[in-house]
């Protein structure tokens, strides 16, 4: 079948083939198979390098000492902990929202909390102070 068509002004004539019903117009498109690596081991992979014996020194309040600063630009949604507070290693201290994602601040080591210059649901900036220790 001819048909006569314009496109911004330019007149075109084109063939058309009409399609039975079981048939597709766009080819079938072959399946992809990811290919697995090779899972035996080849003696030629060296081996990993074995870690140094490095033991991890405890922290303590004296290197609490310092402040904890924002990883991102966001905002506060919950302080989880108070000024004058103790807290532990690895406790919950706060909670930062950015992009409808929350992210999790942890106290870096066990310590008292000094100051919180940041209140609930303020804007802060990454590297911006959120909690000073003693």
């Amino acid at each position: 079948m001819k048909l006569k068509i314009t496109v911004h002004g330019i007149a075109y004539e084109v063939d058309v083939e009409v399609l039975d019903d079981e048939q597709e117009g766009y080819p079938s498109a072959l399946p992809y198979v990811p290919s697995m690596p090779d899972t035996q081991t080849s003696s030629s992979i060296p081996s990993p390098l074995p870690r140094p014996n490095q033991k991890k020194q405890p922290k303590t309040a004296a290197d609490a000492s310092g402040s904890v600063t924002s990883p991102i630009a966001g905002i506060v949604l919950e302080i989880k902990c108070t000024a004058g507070g103790v807290v532990k290693e690895g406790d919950i201290v706060m909670i930062l929202e950015a992009m409808k994602m929350k992210t999790s601040i942890a106290a870096p080591a066990d310590g008292k909390v000094k100051t919180i210059p940041v209140a609930k649901g303020d804007n802060i900036r990454e590297g911006q102070t959120l909690i000073e220790y003693e």
